[in-house]
């Protein structure tokens, strides 16, 4: 009688999420701002113009000037932990593989990669394999798409695993501008922010800015900015004349998404309006440009300008509703990877029957 072939038990491999961020410096020093921006402003997807050009605009000019600048505002936000966005990044990625793995048949392991800076996209992926993910979800963390965010991301990740000999399976959450719990999230967010709070005679709804040659040429950035900002304006029941949708952080001279930001909130005390709520909703987590930029700098213009109450909403950081969002959006599109055993497991049963086949064969022969 023939010998039957052994069953091998393996484990099924791991369900991988990467959370894309867009990035942050090593540290609040030139040197280190000096690196991340030739890293951000060498990118064709958020400087588009032609190399010749732009090349010594950036290593003669730009990267002489702004690098002590920005470093002296990330110093304002600064924590223990480091930039402010990588630690609320790493927190949101160990919540998330918590409420994933609750639901999961499979083990799930999370990391976050920064498009600038550190921790790299390479080194995230290769995190996730190092964990045993056989097949990874991608979650950008950027609600609304843009060439220069979502589209720059994803580019370095093709290009990271274009690099590799095994490119494991790989599915994309597309863009939840307008998804449910996305929305909720900046619903309760907001909620809390303003509860006891003197009711604002506005408030402000701020996106990152865009060129508006990029819009022309096709990004669907404002139409989701906007959708957003009606659809968040519908769940709190505000009045929309009290709603303002404005784009900040502009760079350079040609025109950008209006209305700006910083002229829109000085603007306001003189046409009577001296109470203000601001929020952040493209933003998933608070970073240089929510807690200075927004927070600290425009402040100071709306009351300088005669303002008196500025309130700054928070992003949704690790609001729990924000973190079952997260889940809900990796779940809608790995729901059977969550459930699904895996490539282990269809060895296991692949060697079940063919020991089941050499059995018969050998009592067929006896």
């Amino acid at each position: 009688m023939a010998a039957a072939v052994p069953y091998r038990e393996r484990m099924p491999g791991a369900l991988g999420v990467l959370l894309l961020q867009l990035g942050t410096p090593d540290a609040p020093t030139t040197p280190a701002l000096r690196r991340y921006l030739r890293q951000f402003l060498s990118d064709r997807r958020v400087i588009d113009l032609p190399r010749a050009l732009w090349w010594p605009i950036l290593n003669f000019i730009v990267l002489r000037r702004r690098p002590p600048r920005s470093a002296a505002l990330y110093r304002k936000v600064w924590t223990d932990g480091g930039s402010p966005l990588l630690v609320t990044s790493r927190a949101q990625a160990a919540a998330l593989q918590q409420r994933l793995q609750v639901r999961a048949s499979r083990p799930v392991v999370t990391a976050v990669a920064m498009r600038y800076g550190n921790p790299s996209t390479e080194d995230a992926v290769e995190e996730l394999i190092r964990q045993g993910a056989d097949r990874i979800v991608v979650l950008p963390m950027y609600p609304q798409y843009a060439s220069a965010t979502t589209g720059s991301s994803l580019e370095e990740l093709f290009a990271v695993l274009a690099r590799r000999r095994v490119i494991p399976p790989v599915r994309i959450v597309a863009p939840y501008f307008d998804d449910e719990g996305y929305v909720e999230a900046l619903t309760a967010v907001t909620r809390e922010a303003l509860d006891g709070a003197e009711p604002p005679q506005r408030i402000v709804v701020s996106f990152h800015g865009l060129p508006r040659r990029y819009v022309d040429l096709g990004d669907p950035y404002q139409q989701h900015c906007e959708a957003t900002a009606k659809r968040l304006t519908a769940a709190l029941g505000w009045p929309e004349d009290r709603v303002m949708l404005v784009y900040q952080s502009r760079f350079g001279r040609e025109p950008w998404l209006q209305p700006y930001a910083d002229d829109t909130i000085k603007s306001l005390p003189a046409q009577g309006v001296t109470r203000i709520a601001v929020m952040c909703p493209g933003f998933t987590a608070d970073c240089l440009e929510t807690i200075e930029e927004m927070g600290m700098t425009n402040r100071e213009l709306f009351e300088h300008a005669g303002g008196r109450d500025y309130l700054m909403v928070p992003c949704v950081n690790e609001h729990p509703v924000w973190l079952d969002a997260m889940a809900r959006l990796v779940g809608r599109d790995a729901s059977d990877w969550l459930q699904s055993g895996g490539p282990g497991q269809r060895v296991a049963i692949d060697d079940q029957r063919a020991a089941a086949s050499a059995m018969a064969s050998s009592s067929s022969l006896s």
